[in-house]
């Protein structure tokens, strides 16, 4: 039903089309637009429209579209850029659902061309027509018959949603399809993207039933939020694919932080690639290569590769680049062993690469295939043939054929050779067994297979526990004075004190600092604290950097902390005004067996803010081992972030040194994306060093710089991926008194979720789920990532949970979710109340703060299907305002409420 309700549904499915600048003129973009239309084997009924004729192309022409009849589902118009803006007017007033602008002459001009696209948005959105384009070369639906473009060829038919934003690459890409046999279910030019955006066209075609794969050629990401919220939702089903162009833009500021100056720009892209389980390729042949193999074959549970050959040098070629690539040669168990060695020849490798030698027949490669794809050290399976003077290679592609339907490990072939090996490399492909002239490429396609599945596995790993808990809720009043005082004092500077008492508001741990205002006051603070001790300037002026900006004083010494403060000060007196002196900061000097890491995060002109976590200290620019992620972060992605570094080998223990506390790293990096995703005053902070220990986590020292106040700049610290809705929290009480606290739903609730279904009742499961379901298949993990793992811009779960006060232990006694219709301001909602927790109100209030929720999303209509015998449900319902509606086609009653 998304599918078909789809607001972009009259773009790729019309049934009246109108070509709006239709001409007869040879070569004409008009002419072979109409042309493609009318001799493709579309179905639908295409209207010319100029004002000049009567015909085009023996077609009657009408002098504008209101002119016409019949009700037209999509406008593809192809006339001078300034008169573009009159014409979707006349669209948008009668009715039309969709536009093609393949005109060019817009923003790429200049402010003339910027201004003409604002009137047609404005137009567009006041009648909800969506627009594709402009300067665009249009879209294709191969196996309907729609050629929107006025390219020469059509596409062939096929299970690839392809979409470009280059329509010159457009045509290339189409000339290669045709040698590569490869074909499409849409093909759709983006242009400029004034209206149709990625993430609009990636939830189309991830709804479409006909599309197995998504291949994106970018230059530029356009709504970074809208592209991430897509294609995390859609990559659990279909692979997405991106080659991405040139390189995203470095901020116009300079930036002063270790972490500004780390995160290079194509960096981020890779992050928020990985951040939603995107692919991202270098080549065009890798473009279409992984989307075929992505949806013929399972994506591997490792980097393992096994390499079966009948000769060595590629097995050997295969091995190079396996490891250069960050696989694994996989170690054969002595059951595979014991398998190869009752039938192959005594002198087969006896290792892997499994050389079966240059003898050998369609059946060993038969058993071979069958033996190791069973290895349970085997994540990946490479046959590799070389046409020798026995081998037979059609054959040994026919006896492969059945392993096409392995649902356990990826298998790929390398059939080498010329036009003797093309019948098996037919064979094999249509088998679903991808098939690659070298065994180098089908190695990178393996590495790549893994690279897709371990991201993905990440995003839906159940998380540990790891924020601040809700009835002890963070100190934001102390926050956000802080911040408020820095920006009165026309300050973008936090103190190292201020940067440290507000991760101190965070739960993260700082070094014991206090501030010294005079030499009396650093020593009083140096003998309570102990010895020995670092003297730091504090203020402002933190860029004025100078030899006593840091004085380390190992003794204790009155006078050394002394002349150590005036010479601070005097430093002061000399490159400032001495009003700015704050005063000296005091911290114990912390001498340990730990490490030295950076945690950071700056804003990225596309992203928003971006985290950063490597090798810290004063050497952080030297090495630059860093990795960078998206906020906001759980447990399970900020171990991969920490994975990704040199210093995670070190981490781990070496050298004597013991290993540092992982889990405890992980949980501080998730509150540090909390931190950084709900302060968008924040444009650039780090700590550098975090000093990482077996024992402690302490951060030593604490940098923090603002937006400017009284600059706009603050909208670019919005965060690529909506945060968690902290402001939907609030405690609640039951009928019966019981103290609960309704929320949102995170990742971590999982195991909560679990429990909460184990003693439902049959009727309270038939009433949810509109049939019997078992307690094994509603707990599944696959099918609680769609509960817990939720992106809040497209969905909103609500729970009850209940805190035991004497074993502390958690439960929660009800959900409700609000699930967004793609491309549209309606939703659904569905609900459950534990059977014990039934009568106590609690239903009537979830669901009426899901309303308040759906009024704050701006959302205009919600809806829900009820069965006739929920009898509890159609009463909170009517209490709520929604009305219930009968249909004769129809068993259950829909209730509906409109805002």
């Amino acid at each position: 039903m998304d599918y078909y309700s789809h607001p972009l549904y009259p773009i790729f499915s019309p049934k009246m089309v109108a070509v709006i600048g239709a001409t007869e003129r040879p070569g004409s973009v008009g002419r072979n637009i109409l042309w493609n239309l009318i001799s493709s084997s579309f179905g639908g009924t295409v209207f010319p429209v100029n004002p000049s004729r009567s015909n085009v192309l023996g077609i009657k022409s009408y002098p504008k579209i209101a002119d016409i009849s019949e009700k037209i589902d999509l406008a593809v118009i192809v006339t001078p850029a300034e008169s573009v803006p009159k014409i979707v007017t006349e669209c948008a007033d009668v009715g039309v659902k969709g536009a093609i602008i393949i005109s060019a002459g817009f923003k790429e001009t200049g402010e003339s061309g910027i201004r003409l696209e604002q009137e047609i948005l404005d137009r567009a959105r006041q009648s909800k027509m969506r627009i594709i384009g402009p300067n665009c070369l249009g879209i294709m639906c191969p196996i309907t018959g729609l050629n929107a473009t006025f390219a020469r060829s059509m596409a062939k038919p096929g299970n690839v949603g392809f979409i470009s934003q280059s329509g010159a690459l457009c045509t290339a890409v189409l000339d290669w399809s045709f040698q590569a046999n490869v074909g499409f279910s849409s093909f759709i030019s983006i242009g400029s993207m004034l209206d149709v955006s990625w993430g609009d066209l990636i939830d189309y075609l991830g709804d479409d039933a006909k599309t197995q794969s998504i291949v994106i050629y970018m230059e530029s990401i356009g709504d970074a939020r809208s592209f991430l919220s897509a294609a995390r939702e859609v990559a659990l089903t279909k692979p997405i694919i991106v080659l991405k162009a040139g390189r995203t833009e470095r901020s116009a500021k300079a930036t002063t932080s270790h972490t500004g100056t780390l995160a290079g720009s194509d960096d981020v892209l890779d992050a928020a690639f990985q951040r939603c389980g995107v692919l991202r390729v270098n080549t065009i042949d890798e473009l279409f290569y992984m989307a075929q193999v992505l949806s013929k074959q399972p994506r591997p549970r490792g980097p393992r590769l096994s390499v079966i050959t009948n000769a060595g040098g590629p097995g050997v070629l295969a091995a190079d680049a396996l490891i250069k690539n960050g696989g694994e040669l996989a170690t054969l168990s002595k059951d595979t062993l014991t398998g190869l060695n009752e039938f192959l020849s005594p002198n087969w490798s006896h290792n892997n690469p499994i050389d079966i030698l240059g003898d050998a027949n369609p059946n060993s490669y038969a058993k071979a295939v069958d033996i190791v794809s069973k290895d349970h050290n085997t994540d990946g399976l490479l046959v590799i043939l070389t046409p020798q003077a026995v081998t037979d290679p059609t054959q040994t592609a026919e006896q492969l054929k059945s392993f096409g339907r392995n649902e356990d490990i990826p298998i790929l072939a390398s059939w080498m050779g010329g036009a003797d090996v093309l019948a098996g490399i037919s064979i094999l492909n249509s088998a679903n067994i991808p098939t690659f002239p070298y065994p180098d490429l089908a190695v990178r396609a393996f590495i790549f297979m893994w690279r897709y599945s371990f991201n993905l596995r990440g995003l839906y790993e159940t998380p540990e526990f790891s924020l601040l808990p809700d009835e002890e809720p963070i100190k934001l009043q102390s926050v956000k004075g802080l911040l408020d005082k820095v920006n009165s004092s026309a300050r973008t500077q936090l103190t190292e004190l201020e940067s440290k008492n507000l991760f101190e508001c965070y739960g993260i741990p700082v070094v014991d600092t206090r501030l010294a205002k005079s030499c009396e006051e650093a020593i009083a603070i140096a003998e309570e604290i102990g010895y020995p001790v670092v003297l730091k300037l504090n203020s402002e002026t933190i860029s004025h950097k100078s030899d006593v900006d840091g004085v380390k004083l190992d003794l204790l010494d009155a006078h050394a902390i002394g002349q150590a403060f005036f010479s601070i000060q005097s430093s002061v007196r000399n490159k400032v005004n001495i009003d700015a002196f704050q005063g000296v900061t005091v911290q114990p000097m912390i001498k340990t067996d730990g490490f030295e890491v950076i945690v950071g995060s700056s804003v990225d002109s596309q992203f928003g803010p971006v985290l950063l976590f490597g090798a810290g200290g004063y050497l952080v620019e030297t090495f630059k081992d860093q990795a960078l992620s998206l906020p906001p972060l759980t447990t399970t992605l900020a171990r991969r972030m920490i994975e990704k570094t040199q210093i995670y080998k070190a981490l781990q223990g070496v050298r004597g040194k013991k290993p540092v506390n992982i889990l405890a790293l992980e949980k501080l990096l998730v509150r540090f994306s909390q931190l950084v995703s709900e302060q968008p005053k924040i444009k650039e902070i780090d700590i550098n060093p975090l000093l990482v220990s077996t024992d402690q986590i302490l951060a030593l020292d604490a940098r923090i710089i603002l937006h400017d106040s009284k600059s706009s700049s603050e909208q670019s610290s919005r965060c690529a991926i909506r945060p968690y809705p902290k402001q939907y929290v609030s405690p609640w009480a039951l009928r019966d008194g019981t103290d609960v606290v309704i929320r949102p739903i995170r990742p971590e609730d999982e195991p909560l979720i679990v429990k909460f279904h184990e003693p439902l009742s049959e009727q309270s499961v038939y009433f949810y789920f509109f049939q019997p379901m078992k307690l094994s298949r509603r707990t599944t993990h696959e099918r609680l990532t769609r509960i817990c793992f939720l992106d809040y811009d497209r969905q909103i779960s609500l729970v009850a949970e209940y805190k035991d006060h004497t074993t502390a232990e958690r439960s929660i006694l009800g959900v409700v979710r609000l699930i967004k219709q793609h491309g549209q301001k309606e939703a659904e909602f569905a609900m459950i109340v534990g059977d014990s927790n039934q009568k106590k109100g609690l239903g009537e209030e979830l669901l009426r703060r899901l309303l308040q929720i759906a009024r704050d999303e701006k959302l205009k209509r919600i809806t829900a299907d009820i069965l006739p015998d929920n009898r509890p449900m159609q009463r909170i319902c009517e209490k709520l305002g929604f009305k219930l509606k009968r249909s004769l086609d129809n068993p259950e009653l829909k209730a509906y409420i409109d805002f």
